[in-house]
Formats: structure tokens, sequence, C-alpha cells
């Protein structure tokens, strides 16, 4: 015999429950998944936002400096990488103007690190 009972759908489970007169112990549009296991959840979380593993917003944080000038790279911050675009956050105005038209010269270096071929653009964001 099985250890595990037998899952009814939430249609049957609804009708064996109006059929007796009880009502049914879940919310209306609630469904059960199966459980996974802790250690799946934790992987696809660690995945998912990239603890422990090398990403290449780590290795562009590593080179802005060298990517950008020291004056540039101390008033200007890469965040994010979002479909192919560097996200940057500039807290002046003067440095946001200054990546803005030197924005094709940064990729294109940014390019060539190991890792970020794919990034296409930069978003120049106040920040």
């Amino acid at each position: 015999m099985s250890a595990a009972p037998h899952e009814f759908s939430k249609l049957a489970e609804n009708l064996v429950c109006d059929l007796r007169g009880v009502p049914s112990d879940d919310p209306p549009r609630s469904r059960k998944r199966p459980a996974q296991t802790l250690a799946h959840l934790v992987e696809e979380l660690l995945q998912k936002h990239r603890i422990g593993r090398e990403a290449p917003e780590h290795t562009i944080r590593e080179q802005w400096p060298a990517l950008v000038g020291s004056a540039n790279a101390s008033y200007s911050h890469p965040a994010a990488i979002e479909r192919n675009r560097l996200i940057v956050l500039a807290a002046h105005a003067v440095v946001r103007n200054e990546l803005f038209l030197h924005r094709a010269e940064i990729v294109a270096r940014i390019r060539k690190l190991p890792g970020c071929e794919g990034i296409k653009s930069l978003n120049l964001r106040a920040g």
C-alpha cells in the first residue's frame, strides 16, 4: 500500500463538500501545490540572485573607475543589468551628461570585459 493518501482534484473535493453540506476548508481560489525540498528552494534563490556566484555586474563594478575615469566613477554607480542594458545611477547632472556623451565608448569598453559581451547600451538615471 502507498504511504501517501490519494489527492483528489479541487472540483471533486468541492462536490463532496456540497453533497455532505460541509463548508470547504480552502479559500475559493487556492490550489495545492506539491511540496518542494528546502534544498531545491534555496538553490533556486541562490541562482536567481547570483549569491556566491560571479556575475557581470560584479566585474563591471570592479572595473568601473578604469571604464569611466576616477572623477566620473566617484559620482556614478553601475546598479544592475536589465534586458542587456546597464543601469547607471549618476549623482550629479554634469557626470550624467558626460557619461551620456561617451556612452558608445563606455559600452565598447564594457563589452571587452569577460562575461559582459551582451551589454548593448547604458541607461543613465539620477541617483
